[in-house]
C-alpha cells in the first residue's frame, strides 16, 4: 500500500433497508460514501455515530443497535494524499425517514442486487466494504426495518 502523508480518523455507519445501503455525498465532492464523520475531542465512537447521523440525516440511532465491524484503512475519497482510518459500524435498528442536512449535498439508496456501473463515484472505503455488505445482508444487516413516519 502506498504511504500517504496525512491520516484522518472517522466513524462510518452501514444502514441497509430492503437490500439497499444508504449513502451520502458531501457538498463540494463527487463521491458517495457511508455516512459518518470525525470524532469531537473526547467523543467515543458510538456517540460520534449517533451525533453524525443526527446531523447529516436527521435520524436518531439507538446506540445499543450499533455493532462494530472493526477498523478499516483506505485511500480518502476527497482529500489528496490522505488515508482514512474508519471505525465501521452496522446499524441493526429501525430507521426513520432520512433527510439531508449539515454538509450533505445528496443522499441515495444503493441497490445491493445491481452491479455498479458508477464505481468511479463511490469512495474507496465503500468499495472495500461492499462485498461484506452484500454478503451480510442475508443475516444481521438484513434485519434492519424501515419506518416511514409520514
Amino acid at each position: 500500500m502506498l504511504e500517504r502523508k496525512n491520516t484522518v480518523e472517522v466513524v462510518a455507519v452501514i444502514m441497509v433497508v430492503e437490500r439497499r445501503v444508504l449513502l451520502v455525498r458531501k457538498a463540494s465532492t463527487t463521491r458517495f460514501m457511508l455516512p459518518g464523520g470525525k470524532r469531537n475531542p473526547g467523543e467515543d465512537d458510538i456517540s460520534c455515530c449517533v451525533r453524525e447521523i443526527r446531523e447529516e440525516l436527521n435520524l436518531e440511532l439507538q446506540p445499543e443497535k450499533l455493532q462494530a465491524l472493526g477498523i478499516h484503512r483506505e485511500e480518502a475519497a476527497n482529500e489528496p494524499d490522505t488515508t482514512v482510518v474508519a471505525a465501521v459500524y452496522e446499524y441493526v435498528g429501525t430507521l426513520g425517514e432520512p433527510t439531508v442536512s449539515a454538509e450533505i449535498a445528496e443522499m441515495k439508496w444503493l441497490d445491493l442486487e445491481e452491479k455498479q456501473k458508477e464505481e468511479a463515484h463511490l469512495a474507496p472505503l465503500l468499495l472495500k466494504m461492499l462485498p461484506y455488505i452484500r454478503s451480510s445482508t442475508a443475516h444481521s444487516i438484513g434485519s434492519i426495518k424501515y419506518c416511514n413516519n409520514t
